[in-house]
């Protein structure tokens, strides 16, 4: 299959009815069921090619794939070593926002970075003196990776986190309890995980973002990040990007995937390209209907499976 705009078209067209099967989270501003049937899909390639179609061009919060975000930064900006003192590598059965995960998992620590709580945990490391120039620095990343100096937050979205944030502010305080937050880190990591959750982009940027990990940290042939960064970041989105249905996509889609519940994924296929995709209309496991239908498609028709022989 030869990658063109029409032939995005038409997955689109094919996978724009499994919407259907989804509803739109009714909590975030801007979105209701009317969007239900949104799709657009954008691919990236590293040689600038850009194809796409649907509704590619509309703007949603980033929301969860904000995480390989704050995973990247605390890397470059705490190592590893510190990183993983904070959160596992391990995937998990359990939904993004559990609690009991903390308790019962014997090392008392968020199973992943892809969770909630790993990710107000990654959000504890990105330095900066006040939460403002953190973010600062995170939306500076931000567009510096998607090549977009238009990426900024979503006011109306962050006020509405922040009057639904009683799930991650229980998190928070349990993870302070277990020693993974200091006091004084509760707050600002809080706070700047529901900024960054708030920043609006489109497929372009998320597609732009699945590139820049597909060319091993790269911008314009600059090496933003360490590779061993890139492919920490990777492996644990193939292992829990798609919150717990993670194991069904690496079976059926086989590259590293990042969705958010605003029904936004971004995929990266190493040395090849980068996928944006959204499509509001989310299942119970939080990921897109209509989008998860697509990415089945692209990888079977443009044999993107990394473990396809």
């Amino acid at each position: 299959m030869k990658l063109s705009n029409d032939y995005i078209q038409e997955v689109v067209k094919e996978c724009r009815p499994f919407a259907s099967d989804g509803k739109v989270i009714d909590h975030l501003p801007g979105k209701d069921q009317s969007h239900l049937t949104n799709l657009g899909i954008t691919i990236v390639t590293p040689e600038g090619e850009v194809y796409s179609a649907g509704e590619e061009k509309h703007a949603f919060s980033i929301q969860s794939i904000s995480k390989i975000i704050n995973l990247m930064m605390a890397l470059e900006d705490f190592g590893e070593e510190t990183v993983f003192q904070k959160v596992d590598k391990e995937p998990t059965d359990d939904f993004f926002n559990a609690i009991s995960n903390l308790e019962n998992y014997d090392h008392h620590r968020p199973y992943n970075p892809m969770l909630n709580s790993g990710a107000i945990a990654m959000a504890s490391l990105i330095k900066g003196s006040t939460v403002e120039e953190r973010f600062e620095r995170v939306m500076a990343f931000t567009r510096k990776i998607t090549s977009n100096e238009n990426v900024s937050m979503d006011n109306e979205v962050y006020e509405s986190e922040k009057k639904n944030d009683s799930r991650n502010r229980s998190l928070a305080y349990f993870m302070e309890s277990l020693g993974i937050l200091p006091h004084q880190e509760l707050e600002p990591a809080l706070e700047l995980y529901l900024k960054v959750n708030s920043l609006a982009v489109t497929s372009h940027d998320l597609a732009r973002i699945g590139c820049f990990l597909a060319e091993g940290g790269k911008v314009n042939g600059e090496q933003v990040i360490h590779p061993r960064n890139v492919r920490i970041t990777l492996a644990i989105m193939m292992t829990s990007g798609m919150y717990n249905e993670s194991g069904s996509f690496a079976v059926d889609v086989g590259f590293p995937l990042k969705s958010g519940v605003s029904g936004g994924i971004t995929g990266a296929v190493p040395g090849k390209l980068g996928i944006g995709i959204i499509g509001p209309a989310i299942n119970q496991k939080g990921n897109s209907v209509a989008g998860g239908k697509a990415l089945i498609k692209l990888s079977e028709d443009l044999s993107l499976n990394l473990f396809q022989m």
